[in-house]
């Protein structure tokens, strides 16, 4: 847990980080949008190309019920051009509620007494994801990790370990978790290492808050989380460290919601200038009620659902290529409200410590970082998802075939990766039904598999050749006859 000054050194610019809090009010305070600069704007986004600062500021400033509307429509056309109608399904694993902090806003707060504290053993971590892999059928999880010297990068390592052994009998065939991607402190150079001969996924850290100010007035001083440059810097190491998949976030509700989406812009903006490539997804949780926390019961930045609606229109057109993460903090109508514009969303969630093996359905404040929104099932969510039009994908074979780093990020921009995926999601989304779905979700979801081929059917030649239909449909008949992890 110690902080290496050195290693954030070569990225500052005369001793400055690329949040400039005065220049970001200034654009939110100025910019004023106007018809035929909105519309260049969403067609920039539409070619997947990452926007300006100031073309952000338009967009945030947006009020114009007309404008509002193309730009939601944009940025629903943004999402099925890059991600097509998938959406990825993941569930969170809680390895520990130790740590150091003291952040105002958390459940598991140091100061907070009430809290449980517990810290997953490496046996109770594989039991958790037992359940998770063999009676749920998720097929990636994000293991999430307190602060604490009992959780450092060896611990990480370990559990990430136990959990890729995990190999459970289903009804037709075997339940493994395929992918771990990792939400932990930020970490030196040398212990992103470990995690990635480990066999990482995602690595993601949500900087909270950009706002210097406010950040540290929510992280107090003498804490290791209240060096906002440690942190704000946590992905750049990643990247340096060979890691080359990432992830950000900002906790919504801190601080003035538009600065927050700046600020991510401009982080996605450094990654990119530096090492060619952004983050791979960008998750937009709110703040949410948590048991020993005055401040998440009364925050003066408090996000409504229409402004919460319009922050995720805009990120999704200013950062075009990343995956847009909704989580179960929000309620299921609210999820429902941004699902054209996301392309992840966790279910049948748990965030209590050992909540998923002690076969535990309900909501304590004493043994969670905040409460949710939405605790249903993830055979429900799928089920609501068929009748929505989307499939639900469980596939993880890009990062496994090395589609990560510039690979993706060059797929993303062009369209191809959706196209990969969509062949995916088609071969992952039988598994599931096969090994997993109620008969009635399972009804609902073939309903979306056949049309899913026939709309690929119709897209050849331009975006499938025979030979990959063929194979398709291959694949497909093998899955259904028990072959399991069949993909391109």
């Amino acid at each position: 847990m110690k902080i290496l000054h050195e290693e954030n050194e070569r990225y500052l610019r005369d001793g400055r980080d690329f949040i400039d809090d005065e220049k970001l009010e200034s654009l939110i305070k100025n910019t004023k949008p106007d018809h035929a600069r909105v519309r260049e704007i969403l067609a920039k986004a539409l070619a997947i190309e990452t926007l300006e600062p100031v073309e952000t500021a338009i967009l945030l400033n947006l009020s114009e019920p007309e404008l509002m509307a193309e730009m939601f429509d944009a940025a629903a056309r943004v999402k099925r051009r890059v991600y097509d109608n998938r959406v990825v399904t993941f569930a969170p694993l809680y390895c520990s509620s130790l740590c150091v902090n003291n952040c105002r806003y958390c459940g598991f707060r140091s100061d907070n007494k009430l809290a449980e504290r517990r810290c997953l053993t490496f046996d109770e971590i594989k039991r958790e994801a037992e359940v998770l892999a063999g009676q749920i059928g998720h097929k990636r999880l994000v293991m999430v990790y307190g602060e604490h010297p009992s959780t450092g990068a060896e611990y990480i390592e370990q559990s990430m370990r136990a959990v890729y052994g995990v190999k459970v009998k289903t009804k037709n065939g075997t339940g493994e978790i395929r992918r771990v991607n990792i939400n932990a402190a930020p970490m030196s150079v040398a212990d992103y290492k470990i995690l990635k001969e480990a066999g990482i996924g995602t690595f993601q850290i949500f900087q909270e808050t950009y706002h210097h100010e406010t950040y540290a007035a929510m992280h107090p001083a003498g804490t290791v989380k209240g060096d906002y440059r440690w942190r704000l810097y946590g992905l750049h190491r990643a990247q340096a460290a060979g890691v080359d998949d990432v992830a950000i976030g900002a906790l919504f509700g801190l601080y003035d919601w538009k600065f927050e989406v700046l600020g991510l812009l401009e982080h996605a903006r450094d990654m990119e200038k530096i090492f060619g490539i952004g983050p791979h997804t960008v998750s937009v949780p709110r703040l949410e009620s948590a048991q020993g926390s005055e401040l998440s019961e009364s925050a003066p930045h408090r996000v409504s659902d229409e402004d919460f609606k319009k922050l995720v229109a805009v990120i999704r057109l200013s950062i075009p290529y990343a995956g847009l993460i909704v989580t179960v903090r929000e309620k299921p109508e609210i999820i429902r409200s941004v699902l054209p514009m996301c392309t992840q969303r966790d279910a049948s969630t748990r965030i209590g410590i050992g909540a998923y093996s002690d076969r535990y359905n309900g909501q304590e404040s004493e043994r969670q970082q905040f409460m949710l929104g939405d605790t249903r099932t993830l055979d429900e969510v799928v089920r609501e998802l068929a009748g929505l039009g989307y499939i639900t994908s469980f596939c993880t074979a890009g990062y496994r075939c090395g589609r990560t780093g510039d690979h993706i990020m060059n797929m993303l921009r062009s369209g191809r990766e959706g196209r990969f995926c969509k062949l995916n999601a088609v071969l992952t989304f039988r598994e599931w039904l096969d090994d997993f779905a109620s008969p009635e979700t399972k009804k609902a979801g073939e309903a979306v598999i056949k049309k899913e081929i026939a709309e690929i059917r119709a897209r050849m030649p331009a975006d499938f050749s025979d030979e990959m239909f063929d194979t398709l449909m291959s694949y497909y008949g093998r899955i259904e006859k028990g072959e399991r992890d069949l993909c391109f």
